[in-house]
Protein backbone atom coordinates (compact mmCIF):
# COMPACT_ATOMS: atom_id res chain seq x y z
CA UNK A 1 0.00 0.00 0.00
CA UNK A 2 2.65 2.67 0.61
CA UNK A 3 4.23 1.26 -2.41
CA UNK A 4 1.67 2.73 -4.22
CA UNK A 5 0.97 5.83 -2.25
CA UNK A 6 4.69 6.87 -3.41
CA UNK A 7 4.13 5.76 -7.15
CA UNK A 8 1.13 7.34 -7.48
CA UNK A 9 2.54 10.57 -6.30
CA UNK A 10 5.36 10.33 -8.01
CA UNK A 11 2.69 10.40 -11.31
CA UNK A 12 0.47 12.94 -9.96
CA UNK A 13 3.61 15.45 -9.78
CA UNK A 14 4.71 14.42 -13.17
CA UNK A 15 1.85 15.18 -14.43
CA UNK A 16 1.05 18.73 -12.47
CA UNK A 17 4.64 19.33 -13.45
CA UNK A 18 4.28 18.80 -17.07
CA UNK A 19 1.12 20.92 -17.52
CA UNK A 20 2.24 23.42 -15.92
CA UNK A 21 5.50 23.39 -18.09
CA UNK A 22 3.53 23.14 -21.47
CA UNK A 23 1.19 26.11 -20.19
CA UNK A 24 4.14 28.60 -19.78
CA UNK A 25 5.47 27.38 -22.59
CA UNK A 26 2.28 28.37 -24.35
CA UNK A 27 2.77 31.35 -22.83
CA UNK A 28 5.89 32.44 -23.37
CA UNK A 29 6.15 31.56 -26.84
CA UNK A 30 3.35 33.75 -27.47
CA UNK A 31 4.97 36.71 -25.83
CA UNK A 32 8.32 36.16 -28.26
CA UNK A 33 6.16 35.70 -31.03
CA UNK A 34 5.02 39.81 -29.99
CA UNK A 35 7.53 41.16 -29.26
CA UNK A 36 10.68 39.27 -31.19
CA UNK A 37 13.17 42.00 -30.10
CA UNK A 38 12.82 41.74 -26.61
CA UNK A 39 12.27 38.25 -25.24
CA UNK A 40 14.16 34.77 -27.58
CA UNK A 41 13.17 31.73 -27.35
CA UNK A 42 15.89 30.35 -25.05
CA UNK A 43 14.41 32.40 -22.49
CA UNK A 44 11.58 30.33 -22.84
CA UNK A 45 13.12 27.05 -22.80
CA UNK A 46 15.26 28.21 -19.74
CA UNK A 47 11.78 29.09 -17.93
CA UNK A 48 10.15 26.15 -18.64
CA UNK A 49 12.88 24.32 -16.56
CA UNK A 50 13.17 26.04 -14.09
CA UNK A 51 8.83 26.56 -14.28
CA UNK A 52 9.00 22.47 -14.11
CA UNK A 53 11.94 21.86 -10.84
CA UNK A 54 9.55 24.55 -9.11
CA UNK A 55 6.42 23.16 -9.58
CA UNK A 56 7.93 19.19 -9.21
CA UNK A 57 9.43 20.92 -5.71
CA UNK A 58 5.74 22.65 -4.68
CA UNK A 59 3.76 19.63 -6.47
CA UNK A 60 6.05 16.61 -4.39
CA UNK A 61 5.14 18.09 -1.08
CA UNK A 62 1.32 18.73 -1.84
CA UNK A 63 0.59 15.58 -3.88
CA UNK A 64 1.37 12.85 -1.37
CA UNK A 65 -1.19 14.54 1.37
CA UNK A 66 -3.58 14.22 -0.70
CA UNK A 67 -3.34 10.95 -2.19
CA UNK A 68 -3.36 9.73 0.73
CA UNK A 69 -5.99 10.76 1.96
CA UNK A 70 -8.10 9.67 -0.69
CA UNK A 71 -6.64 5.81 -0.12
CA UNK A 72 -7.89 6.43 3.67
CA UNK A 73 -11.24 7.21 2.60
CA UNK A 74 -11.92 4.10 0.64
Amino acid sequence: MEKKLGYYSVLASLATSIVIMLLFYILGMQKVNTNPAEYKSVDVYAGMVYVFILSMIVSASIWPGVIEKRFLKK
